[in-house]
């Protein structure tokens, strides 16, 4: 499957800045649901962080996914990379 990163950057209450990669697939192009999914994912985390935009979250590349990561992308809609301060 081919997918596209998004290379996101979020400032937390803490002044840590979270670094995490939200993968969808190739097809997908409408930046308010690739956000959403970003906003879904931030909301799971036990503290606060900035809104997320276009401002910090940017398309990055495409690449092939693994086959687990492929089906997670099938059954979600997305899968997140966790990279940095995302604890």
């Amino acid at each position: 499957m081919k997918i596209s990163v998004w290379d996101t950057y979020v400032p937390r209450e803490d002044g840590k800045t979270m670094h995490f990669d939200i993968l969808v697939p190739s097809t997908m192009e409408e930046k308010g649901s690739i956000f959403g999914y970003g906003r879904e994912y931030l909301s799971s985390k036990p503290f606060q962080t900035a809104e997320l935009s276009s401002k910090e979250c940017k398309f990055c590349h495409m690449e092939h996914a693994p086959d687990a990561i492929a089906d997670i992308i099938h059954k979600k809609g997305y899968y997140i990379i966790e990279m940095e301060n995302c604890e």
